[in-house]
């Protein structure tokens, strides 16, 4: 079976739902507390790989580091976005599903079931 990776905030409601839903339906992802054991640049760049969208599609905008850091700047770069999510994982959209060689956002948290092997 695929391994399932949950980027999780348990302070989150919609992430808290995600791992829900998954624990009903049998299954356990290796769970990480993103804010906690942040992802590399590397990680991050994969995980993006995997969603099929953009660095910037990622970030919280509505985060006080959003604003501090001028992230809505459109000439950054996508790798100094990813830097600015790896320095500042609270900008990172949650929960993430990572199956495989898929991953996908769960908002809202139903999204989770459509990439369950």
């Amino acid at each position: 079976m695929t391994e399932l990776i949950l980027y999780h905030n348990p302070r989150c409601s919609k992430s808290r739902s995600a791992l829900e839903l998954l624990e009903q339906r049998g299954l356990s992802p290796s769970v990480i507390r993103y804010l906690e054991t942040p992802p590399s640049a590397a990680e991050l760049k994969q995980i993006l790989a995997k969603l099929g969208i953009s660095p910037r599609q990622l970030l919280r905008s509505g985060e006080e580091e959003y604003r501090t850091l001028n992230l809505a700047d459109p000439t950054l770069t996508d790798g100094q976005i990813i830097d600015a999510m790896v320095a500042h994982p609270k900008l990172i959209e949650r929960p993430i599903l990572v199956a495989g060689d898929v991953a996908v956002i769960g908002r809202p948290p139903e999204k989770v079931l459509e990439i369950l092997p």
